[in-house]
């Protein structure tokens, strides 16, 4: 229960703007407003609390890897404390590996070359000890503890596919099944032996995308059957039952039909810890809510976004997609939210299919300089602030222009975040333990209050 004290200070206020120069920039405390003050208030009420919040986090791609290996000691000690630090930098918590290739690596390959090797004699990690292996080691290090890890496959090896090739879809062979799920247990061990637990794997990468790069399709019925008959079974026979199976790891829009699917067979719900879901195509939000609504004993977990389409440099609008995103799924039951590749170089890439993207800190690799986005500070205004194993509160405004969402941290502090994506400036009230707190977000602006 939150122990409301009246005599606390006024909140911290933390702000970033496009009209302004600040960026996650602590600003003078907000003033105490005297009663009839006229203003619309952001009302928090913390002791109605919801879900448990696991952490923020972003993805451990080959990408990613090797272009945080070119800069120098000095910029990529930098680069770990802006993202994993948890004083000075975003505490990041989660991450996210790939299972083989993706789009986001240097080329395609897999865990068992060797065709037709059933009994994974060939399995080996070793391309992974070259760039993503030490990149997770050395966030790790930073941060003071293990990340939990999402492990997600693109593709199984070409053999195992209906198509022979890990790009452009295909489907698993059904013979090739058990071959598989056991190369999901080989992975989960090699990485444990290599330092890195993996805390959770979901079924497939956007199992309803044929896509130029490695990709596989699953129904829902061939995901249900998967995780029942196989997944889930073969990690429970290796003592691997801990490890987190997650279903869908796809758009908002069809994450209902998804869940509804897998979780009415109960021996393979029995499996499943939860929901994962990508941002791409409409909103959605609402199929957010409908998936907690209905299964409540589920978990829910956004496992990638960014901005496609090249690297965006300078667009405000990438940090207020991210913001309105996070806000948004958070206030729908969603407990961590991971972002897509951690860092690319300054075309978006390196990409082994011309799938060029944006990512929060880009780097220049001419001369080796980090260039953060907006992504970057507006995601810090919620990952900081809000620590793993925070709950979230009951928080509520009339100002239909505004969006926000409130926290309670586990020392009992509360955090705030308050978005303006209009071109007007909102004068509000922050509502909380009692007293009213004048607040003043610039246009296009993004605020964080701390008490």
């Amino acid at each position: 229960m939150y122990h409301a004290v009246m005599d606390r200070p006024p909140p911290r206020a933390y702000l970033t703007a496009r009209c302004r120069d600040d960026r996650l920039a602590e600003q003078p405390p907000p003033g105490t407003l005297a009663p009839g003050h006229g203003r619309t208030a952001v009302t928090v009420l913390p002791d109605h609390a919801f879900q448990t919040i696991l952490g923020f986090g972003g993805s451990f791609t080959e990408a990613a890897a090797v272009t945080w290996a070119r800069l120098d000691p000095d910029a990529r000690h930098a680069f770990l404390i802006d993202y994993f630090d948890p004083v000075r930098g975003h505490g990041y918590a989660l991450g996210r590996v790939h299972m083989g290739s993706c789009d986001f690596a240097l080329g395609n390959y897999s865990h068992v070359e060797e065709v037709g090797d059933l009994a994974l004699r060939s399995f080996s990690i070793e391309r992974d000890r070259g760039a993503l292996i030490p990149f997770i080691r050395a966030a790790a290090a930073v941060r003071g503890a293990p990340l939990r890890l999402l492990a997600s496959p693109w593709s199984p090896p070409g053999w195992m596919k209906t198509t022979g090739a890990m790009n452009r879809g295909g489907r698993l062979l059904p013979d090739c099944r058990s071959a598989w799920a056991r190369c999901y247990v080989r992975f989960i061990q090699a990485y444990a032996a290599a330092g890195i637990p993996i805390w959770a794997v979901s079924v497939q990468n956007e199992p309803e995308a044929t896509q130029s790069w490695d990709s596989c399709l699953y129904t829902g019925e061939e995901e249900r059957d998967f995780v029942r008959d196989h997944l889930g079974p073969e990690l429970q026979r290796a003592g691997l039952g801990d490890v987190r199976i997650i279903i869908w790891d796809h758009n908002r829009d069809r994450m209902v039909e998804r869940a509804a699917l897998v979780y009415s067979d109960p021996a393979a719900a029995r499996y499943v810890w939860g929901t994962g879901y990508h941002w791409y195509g409409a909103d959605h939000f609402d199929h957010v809510q409908m998936v907690h609504d209905a299964w409540p004993d589920k978990h829910l977990l956004f496992t990638e976004g960014c901005q496609e389409g090249g690297p965006h440099h300078g667009s405000w609008d990438l940090g207020e997609r991210y913001a309105r995103s996070m806000i948004n799924d958070l206030n729908r039951w969603t407990e961590g939210w991971i972002d897509w590749n951690l860092t690319l170089d300054e075309r978006g890439g390196p990409n082994h299919v011309g799938n060029y993207c944006s990512a929060p800190v880009l780097v220049d690799t001419a001369n080796g300089t980090l260039l953060h986005q907006s992504s970057y500070y507006y995601i810090g205004h919620i990952s900081r602030f809000v620590r793993p194993g925070a709950r979230r509160v009951l928080c509520a405004t009339a100002d239909g222009d505004v969006e926000t969402a409130a926290f309670l941290n586990p020392d009992d502090s509360v955090a705030v975040v308050v978005l303006n994506r209009t071109e007007s400036e909102k004068a509000l009230a922050l509502r909380l333990g009692g007293r009213d707190f004048a607040i003043n977000l610039p246009p296009r602006s993004i605020a964080t209050y701390a008490l």
